[in-house]
């Protein structure tokens, strides 16, 4: 408690006293917000705990400062912020105990004791649903179960959460082998369209099939995003090395053959450490 004060106050002394951040409003840092989480994602892809406890600063800050701003506007506090947070939290689980517990008075009332234990969920997957189904209740009545899928997310891992939101209120496969018949139908379709040379079916066939593809990752418990970013990142090592050894050899990439790249590309697939 006593750094996360010295965080307020060092803030709050930059909001005052450094040009820039005077001038700073919601809208200005947005794009610094997103780009300090995508530098977040990028530590914790590579594991680097060093760097992940700073970029976790990092979003911190940027939360603290969101707060201040709606602090002086009138709208809310940090204090508003982790209150409600903590409501929403204790709201949401409600098959903790919450009864008596040191945390707000305002916020323990929002919990409360399960009396049949039998609807205490026992998974995360079980957590999930109940998640989910609560979410629901507290939503108005103009309000649906994809609408709270952010418009702005990266279309993969929008595809992931709204596959995920629509199992949590049931709409799944019952066996989850089933998904690659949809898988195969899907390929199938996007390879008639590409035969026909239909620029405008076959995008909306190819939508159709990463998207089955990310349904089927889901159901078996792999992260869609995670995965392709681990090949990205191992494309960009193994081309790096194909550059760099041609570069040793005075020569560009342009001039090699498709042979000799594939020989480097091989050579660099030996030369990583085996798992």
């Amino acid at each position: 408690m006593k750094a996360f004060g010295r965080l307020l106050d060092v803030q709050n002394r930059l909001r005052k006293e450094c040009p820039w951040d005077r001038k700073q409003t919601f809208e200005s840092l947005r794009p610094n917000t997103i780009e300090e989480v995508f530098e977040l994602a990028d530590a914790l892809m590579a594991q680097d705990r060093k760097e992940i406890r700073i970029e976790l600063g990092d979003v911190m800050e940027h939360v603290v400062f969101y707060a201040m701003l709606g602090e002086e506007c009138g709208a809310f506090d940090m204090a508003d912020v982790c209150n409600k947070e903590a409501e929403k939290l204790m709201f949401r689980h409600p098959f903790i105990d919450w009864t008596g517990w040191e945390g707000d008075p305002k916020a323990k009332a929002v919990g409360s004791k399960s009396t049949d234990n039998s609807d205490k969920p026992t998974t995360a997957a079980d957590v999930e649903m109940t998640w989910e189904q609560i979410k629901q209740k507290e939503k108005d009545g103009n309000k649906t179960v994809l609408g709270g899928v952010p418009r702005s997310l990266p279309s993969l891992i929008k595809a992931y959460r709204i596959q995920d939101k629509a199992r949590n209120v049931g709409f799944d496969w019952k066996d989850k082998s089933d998904v690659w018949a949809k898988v195969r139908e899907e390929m199938g379709e996007l390879e008639d369209e590409l035969r026909k040379e239909d620029k405008e079916r076959s995008t909306e066939e190819l939508g159709d099939f990463l998207f089955s593809v990310i349904n089927a990752a889901r159901l078996y418990h792999l992260n869609p995003d995670n995965a392709l970013e681990k090949t990205n990142r191992k494309f960009i090592r193994r081309f790096n090395y194909v550059e760099q050894k041609a570069k040793e050899q005075g020569r560009e990439l342009k001039d090699l053959t498709l042979g000799e790249m594939d020989e480097l590309w091989n050579e660099a697939k030996r030369k990583e450490p085996k798992k």
